[in-house]
Formats: structure tokens, sequence, C-alpha cells
């Protein structure tokens, strides 16, 4: 039996992960350890909480005597670190939130790995581990900074022919410019946030070099589907749309992002974590590029077709219907140091794991709508006092 260390699994990508690797995994236990958080839930994995694999801990990365207490009393095979603070706008109010969590916790919970997997030295004085642990690091794209928007309208995008025949018929692939962030590109971050994300690989990587740790890092583009916390792009759209508010848009929403359906980055941490070579980092990216202002549209369009088509869904609008149009998008202050671009090449992961982007985002966004509006239960549970307080800060004034 495997025993995993999930941090941060009340959060979005956190959550999807244990809800995929469950019924996929049978043999393993999962050791949930969560602070709870504006964007942590226990309402998220209720259901995985009542399975006899799952322990939940609630508690702070950041806390040595905790770590210390988790691993001493379980034989943790890996940890898998979701754990982080993630919004860029929160970031630029509260940069060292950012720091302390982001870098300090994962350092803390590295140097608890490191004290209880260490089972002797090699003949350099190295440690040497048990066998079979790994630290798995869940970072993001925006480490690696801004890509240039080359193209105003996206061009078909060629893909290496050994992409090509794992990508198992996905058509309509495009691309807003010439180039896409590898393995090799240098990092380069550009918000507290990212910064963070920067350091923390970093840190990851120098127990990996100084004290021989076994490591992986994941790389993804922005994440969508269940769960979403919604002050996320697409989860505040369509939250805002059933009320018949007004959808706020930053800049000219010209900023491309590369989306990835979270249940298709899950799939790749699990490669990752089981066949993943140790030391190696691991881009992981959708294939889907597009402006913001066409993803607002879209979503637009998806929940109108939606709650017309079927009457269950009709019923948990606030507004009339005649009101779900683009007359809803309002074009706010851009965001501080606004990356123009992101954008994925997967290429590494593809040839070396067999995994490919299988969700086109028409797919995942028409299931990403189809869940939000059978579960707006979950919205307002999550969405508190202090998320409100937040959301007039952030966009009524801009």
């Amino acid at each position: 039996m495997k025993t995993y260390l999930v941090t941060g699994a009340a959060g979005f990508i956190g959550a999807n992960f244990v809800k995929y690797l469950l019924p996929r995994r049978a043999d393993i236990r999962l050791i949930i350890l969560d602070k709870l958080t504006y964007a942590g839930n226990l309402g998220t994995i209720a259901e995985e909480l009542k399975d006899p694999r799952v322990s939940f801990v609630k508690g702070d990365i950041c806390d040595v005597g905790l770590a210390e207490e988790i691993f001493r009393e379980n034989d943790i095979d890996y940890v898998v670190n979701f754990a982080a603070e993630s919004h860029v706008d929160r970031s630029i109010e509260n940069p060292k939130l950012f720091l302390e969590t982001n870098i300090l916790g994962t350092q803390n919970l590295l140097d608890a790995a490191k004290k209880h997997w260490t089972a002797g030295k090699d003949s350099a004085g190295y440690p040497t581990y048990k066998a079979g642990r790994k630290f798995h690091q869940v970072s993001t794209d925006e480490v690696y900074g801004s890509l240039a928007r080359d193209y105003e309208e996206p061009r078909e995008l060629e893909l290496s022919e050994h992409v090509a025949r794992i990508t198992r018929g996905r058509t309509n692939l495009k691309t807003y410019g010439k180039a896409m962030f590898t393995e090799d590109t240098p990092l380069d971050p550009r918000s507290p946030y990212s910064a963070a994300k920067a350091s923390a690989d970093m840190i990851v990587m120098a127990y990996g070099e100084t004290y021989h740790l076994p490591w992986n890092i994941t790389r993804c583009s922005n994440n969508y589907g269940p769960w979403h916390f919604p002050e996320k792009l697409i989860p505040l759209m369509i939250r805002n749309i059933l009320a018949g508010e007004k959808l706020p848009v930053y800049g000219k929403g010209d900023n491309v992002r590369d989306w990835l359906y979270v249940e298709d980055h899950c799939k790749a941490i699990d490669l990752v974590i089981v066949r993943g070579r140790p030391g190696e980092i691991y881009n992981v990216g959708g294939f889907n590029e597009e402006k913001n202002i066409r993803i607002v549209r879209g979503v637009i369009a998806a929940v109108a077709r939606l709650t017309e088509e079927n009457e269950a869904y009709s019923r948990v609008l606030k507004t009339d219907r005649q009101n779900i149009n683009d007359r809803l998008i309002s074009y706010v202050g851009d965001r501080l140091g606004h990356d123009a671009r992101y954008a994925i090449d997967p290429t590494k992961i593809a040839v070396e794991l067999g995994w490919y982007p299988e969700t086109p985002f028409e797919e995942g966004i028409e299931k990403t709508v189809r869940w939000y509006l059978e579960h707006q239960d979950w919205v307002e549970e999550v969405v508190s006092g202090e998320y409100q307080n937040y959301y007039e800060k952030m966009y009524k004034n801009r």
C-alpha cells in the first residue's frame, strides 16, 4: 500500500486529484493536510472523506511540529504539494503571505520528508532514502513569465509528429504566438505569486541537488472545471451571469491563456508520480490557447443555451434569460503587471509518459458550465462574506 500526503486537497486542483485517484488506485491511503483558508472547503471533498482510506488533518504546511508529527506517525511514500496561495490579485495585495506559504511551507515539507525518508549515507556522504519515496511539487506555467502575443488572430498550431499521433483526433489546435514554454525556458516570474512559486520550485530542486532527495515538478497551464473557487475567471463569470451582474474583464480582454481541463491535469500528476523520472520537470498544457474576452463570451453563450434548453437549469437563474448576453461584459482597469500570454508545450510528458490533453475546450467548458448549474448549493456555501468583501475591493471601483 502506498501512502500519499496530499496538501491543499480541499482546494480546487487538490480536491480533483483526490477524486481522480481514489477510484483508480485501490491499494492506497491518503492523508489530506489543508489549512481550510478561503479557497479550501471540506464540502468539496465530503464524499471522499467517508472513504476509510482517507484521513484529514487541519493545519498549515508551515507548521514544523505538525509536519513532523504526520511523518512520524505515518509511513509516507509520496508528498503531493498542492498547498499554496494561488491568486495573483491577492498576491499583489499581500505578497508576504504568498512568500511564507509557498516558499517556507514547501521548505518545511521538504525538511520533514528528508528526515523521515533517510535510510543512510552513500560513499560520498549524501543521504540515501527508503525505496519508492518521492516529493511532487505542483507548480505553474506562470514561473516562466510572459510570452509574446505575435498574432492578433490565432493560427494553426503545428505539432511534432509524435505529439500529433497521441492527440488522438484533436482538431482546431491553434496558437497566438511563435513560442511556447518548455521545461528549458528560463524562469522569469512577474508577480509575487509566480515569484513565490518559482522560489518553491528552486528549493525543491536544491534539495534534490544538495541532499539527493527524489522529486518531480509539474508546471501546468490555467486549469478549469468543477469545484473551482468562484474568484477565478470561469466560475466567476458563470456566477455573475446567473445573477445578471456585470462581468469584470481586465483591460481589453486580450490576454491569452492556455486552458487545461482539471481532470487531464490530475491524470498527468498521477502519471508523473508513478512513472516520471526522479529529478525531472514536466510541463502540462491543454493546447487550448484563447483570449480572455473570447472565453467570457463563450461562457455567456453556453449559459444562455443550456438554461434555454433545460428547465431545471433555468430555475437557478436570478435574472431574466434575456439579460444573458455580451452587454454584461464590463471592462475594468487592468491588473498590475498583467502577463500577455501563456502557452505550454507538453511534448516531454507526451513522449516519455504518453500523456496528452484529452479534453477540447468546447467539451470541457460544456461540462464545467453544466456542473455549476447543477451545484449552486456548493457555490453558495463557499462564497462567504470574506469573499464578498474581496470582490467589492477588486472589481467594483476599477
